[in-house]
């Protein structure tokens, strides 16, 4: 088996959905703000709500396809589900919740072949060991999160959903469980569905990125290309720049990055020379400058041509550069875009903070 592949229209009582995307190996996260319809999706592809037509499969495995009179059971789909509340027996031991996914495995007929993970791969995956004895009471909200995950691989899915797995956490609970995310994308080689309106974990987590609004997908395709086009309530969501680390200063921890010919560099602790990084320079941390800046501690200044200006959100203006072969924005008070009589094709300097990058590590 291979990807998911959606291609439908239905409803949830009155409202529409169209969709028309696919989902390879990694993360695929469905965007939007709330009621853009990324449940109402995951419900279609999990076999609990019908589309009126098109097809949905996970490579040659057919869960939907309305001209030939497919409709799979949840059961029959072999989809592992991750709710926003993990969703655990009470009753049951970490150890019996997890070891219950393999028994409903067999359902969809995981015993007629070898399951892809052992238990103790999954175990030691996500950090379960010390857990395996507790009932889901004396758990954090990561910890059930993380024994929900281990479950829904457990029972052996070509497809994995996780419906905003992290909305119930808090930033500290977040944080603890997110490496676990990004060794499951990397390690699990199950392709993941992944539900969310919180810009940040898309920017650490997604290959793939599908929008929605109002029901529809408005853009999908890879995240870096993609993510420029989330609308975060006029501030920008910023733009994704992959490179490699060509140097590292462990005395100051500061990592220079190739991007595409041009040294960029962030602070950190934990890189290493020969590793790719995906950095998010959001919008609101470039400044833009006529000449090129001297005697500053800003310590990338970047060559950029302007190639749009847009002014209509109120008192800032939106401008989009062109860097490394790629594009970037920056935010600006339209009054300085007037003191600086600032036009598309103007060559000028943009300047990114080193503290202010998030970066994620790549394959």
């Amino acid at each position: 088996m291979t990807g998911l592949v959606v291609s439908l229209t239905g409803f949830n009582g009155a409202f529409p959905v169209k969709a028309n995307f696919t989902a390879d190996q990694g993360v695929t996260a469905l965007f939007g703000h709330s009621g853009a319809g990324k449940t109402t999706l995951l419900k279609m592809i999990s076999g609990t709500l019908r589309p009126a037509s098109g097809r949905i499969a996970i490579g040659d495995h057919v869960l939907f396809d309305k001209e030939k009179s497919i409709f799979l059971p949840p059961e029959k789909r072999r989809i592992g589900y991750v709710f926003q509340d993990a969703r655990l027996f009470p009753n049951m031991s970490v150890a019996r919740n997890l070891t219950y996914a393999r028994w409903a495995g067999k359902r969809w007929g995981a015993d007629k072949r070898r399951a892809s993970r052992s238990f103790d791969d999954i175990v030691q995956l996500l950090g379960l060991e010390n857990l395996l004895t507790r009932k889901p009471t004396h758990l954090s909200g990561g910890e059930r999160q993380r024994v929900a995950i281990g479950r829904a691989l457990l029972s052996d899915p070509a497809l994995l959903l996780l419906d905003e797995p992290l909305s119930s956490l808090d930033r500290m609970r977040r944080q603890e469980i997110l490496p676990y995310l990004e060794m499951l994308r990397d390690e699990s080689g199950v392709p993941i569905v992944y539900v969310s309106h919180e810009i940040d974990e898309v920017a650490r987590l997604a290959d793939t990125l599908v929008l929605l609004a109002g029901g529809n997908v408005v853009a999908s395709g890879p995240v870096a290309k993609v993510f420029p086009l989330i609308d975060n309530q006029g501030d920008g969501s910023g733009v994704l720049l992959e490179g490699q680390v060509t140097d590292y200063d462990a005395a100051y921890q500061i990592a220079t990055i190739d991007l595409n010919g041009t040294a960029f560099q962030i602070t950190d602790q934990g890189v290493e020379k020969g590793m790719r990084l995906r950095l998010r320079i959001r919008e609101r941390d470039v400044s833009i400058a006529r000449n090129k800046p001297e005697g500053l501690s800003i310590r990338n200044i970047l060559p950029v041509k302007i190639t749009a200006i847009n002014d209509e959100s109120g008192s800032f203006a939106r401008l989009t550069l062109s860097y490394a072969g790629q594009q970037m924005g920056a935010r600006l008070t339209r009054k300085s875009v007037a003191d600086l009589s600032l036009q598309a094709g103007d060559d000028v300097y943009a300047m990114v903070k080193a503290v202010s990058v998030d970066r994620t590590a790549l394959r």
